[in-house]
């Protein structure tokens, strides 16, 4: 399948669009014949970043069950990341592969996500989380904050309103994981007791980790998938998509919050936040880049 290399720029900056709060939900109250297919058709940066969240969503219950194996003796979170987090994390990716395959049906998702999650499952692993509770709690506050970003953008973005829809349910979703992981992670730095140098370094390095790890490996099987016989050109398509990224999140995502959800496990005072806020955005300004 080839998808034209076209996408909607945004005629204007608006301000962000607020997201409405949402309850529970389930793939019945997505109206997927509802789908307005003449909205998205031909816009490829809208098709991709649609498949590829649905690759790493649906991907999720493998990093679940790294952090329920990682939590075992602590009922509350194991029991939290098994019924709650994971169940909902699914959801949203089997909510997005319903999506992707009403809205571009000649994509072969199922090909495309195999391949994927081949590559992806060798470097989603029990080892390869932080060496401390608090810093893998501190971790998933930075992956929570990127897809809240990602969500929200999407909602401000989309026209077609079955995605929109969506979009909002999932933002809604991830703002209120990041609640449960922020939560945790302040009980076990209560007793672990990181510096903030290293819990900093934490963040830094999750957040380059979702940008060139996880994002790349899901890029590089989608652009497979849809450039049959070509063998090369991934990388630099990838480069390009992330800066077609960076300018749909400048334009319509939100331009505190993140910077407010990457700063708060560093646990500042007043006095130091000013500073760090500069830094802070310096680097969310870079990982949208």
């Amino acid at each position: 399948m080839m998808i034209p290399e076209t996408t909607r720029p945004p005629a204007r900056v608006p301000a962000p669009a607020e997201v409405p709060s949402r309850g529970v939900w389930s793939l019945a109250d997505i109206d997927y014949a509802a789908i307005d297919r003449p909205l998205v058709a031909g816009d490829t940066t809208l098709f991709q970043i649609v498949a590829l969240a649905s690759f790493i969503e649906t991907g999720s219950d493998l990093y679940a069950q790294n952090l329920v194996a990682y939590f075992d003796d602590d009922a509350e979170v194991a029991q939290w990341l098994a019924q709650s987090w994971e169940h909902e994390e699914v959801q949203h990716g089997a909510a997005l592969r319903a999506y992707v395959e009403r809205a571009w049906p000649d994509f072969e998702w199922r090909r495309a996500f195999d391949a994927f999650f081949d590559e992806y499952s060798q470097t989603c692993t029990v080892p390869d989380l932080e060496p401390a509770r608090a810093l893998e709690l501190a971790a998933r506050c930075v992956v929570e904050m990127g897809t809240a970003t990602l969500y929200s953008a999407l909602h401000a973005y989309a026209r077609e309103p079955v995605l929109k829809d969506l979009a909002g349910r999932i933002y809604a979703d991830e703002v209120r994981h990041y609640k449960h992981f922020y939560r945790y992670f302040r009980r076990y730095q209560a007793r672990e007791r990181h510096g903030r140098w290293r819990v900093g370094r934490t963040l830094g390095k999750r957040l380059f980790a979702t940008r060139n790890d996880d994002g790349l490996c899901a890029y590089r099987n989608l652009w497979r998938a849809t450039h049959p016989g070509e063998h090369s050109g991934a990388d630099d398509a990838y480069r390009a998509f992330v800066n077609r990224m960076g300018t749909l999140a400048h334009s319509y995502a939100p331009r505190e919050l993140p910077i407010d959800m990457l700063l708060r496990p560093l646990q500042l005072p007043p006095v130091l936040s000013r500073g760090a806020r500069s830094v802070a955005g310096a680097m969310y300004h870079w990982w949208l880049r």
